[in-house]
């Protein structure tokens, strides 16, 4: 499986972020086509203390590279990636990442 992985360090505003990631960004996402699951974490801390460098990460699996770039295509994909950029373009880092057996 690929996924593409969007951290995201912490806002201002985490009320106002989470608002809109939970009630507008992740449903936008979650209706991309060939998505085959989302998985959220919020990040708590850092093994060396404190709150760490990031906020959230969202993790989204597809089949394959070829169901990624297709996906990121679609209006919904469109839609999701210009939400994100709108309302998180300065604290979100994208990264394209494939599953391996250890």
């Amino acid at each position: 499986m690929v996924k593409l992985i969007a951290l995201y360090k912490h806002p201002e505003n985490k009320e106002a972020f989470n608002e809109h990631y939970f009630n507008v960004h992740a449903p936008l996402t979650a209706k991309i086509p060939g998505l085959r699951k989302m998985e959220v974490t919020k990040v708590v801390g850092s093994p060396m203390g404190g709150e760490g460098k990031y906020y959230l990460m969202c993790e989204m699996y597809y089949d394959s590279h070829e169901a990624l770039q297709t996906a990121m295509r679609t209006d919904e994909g469109k839609a999701s990636g210009k939400d994100a950029m709108k309302f998180a373009g300065d604290l979100i880092t994208l990264m394209i990442g494939e599953e391996l057996d250890a």
